[in-house]
């Protein structure tokens, strides 16, 4: 059985930075494709940022290019979101997602992709 843990998250003023955690367990966490999504109540589930499974690749929804960074350390069974410069609209729910056995070097932006998801972590950003 897969489980993601999701750690990290909160409250946090506007301009400021967060960084979320996501622990794997179960199978080798290197032949995972990694990606996080969020979600409001306003909007459907929506893509943040993925990885392929040695780190190579990454890609980011627009609205977060050169603010949120996604990195892994395969060692520490464990991928990261690093928010910068957070803004109001950043306010969701996020979920770290996994794909086993994912070709190497592909991403994908699509949550149906993603086999296994965390519990959520929210992050609240005031202004």
């Amino acid at each position: 059985q897969v489980q993601l843990v999701q750690s990290g998250g909160g409250l946090v003023q506007a301009g400021g930075s967060l960084r979320l955690s996501c622990a794997a367990s179960g199978r080798p966490f290197s032949r995972y494709a990694m990606a996080w999504f969020r979600q409001t109540t306003e909007k459907e589930r929506e893509f943040v940022a993925a990885i392929t499974w040695n780190g190579g690749n990454t890609d980011y929804a627009d609205s977060v290019k050169g603010q949120f960074t996604i990195s892994r350390e395969n060692a520490k069974n464990t991928v990261y979101l690093r928010m910068n410069n957070l803004k109001p609209e950043d306010t969701a729910v996020y979920y770290c997602a996994a794909i086993y056995n994912y070709p190497p070097g592909i991403l994908s932006t699509m949550s149906y992709e993603y086999e296994y998801w965390g519990q959520g972590t929210q992050v609240t950003v005031s202004s």
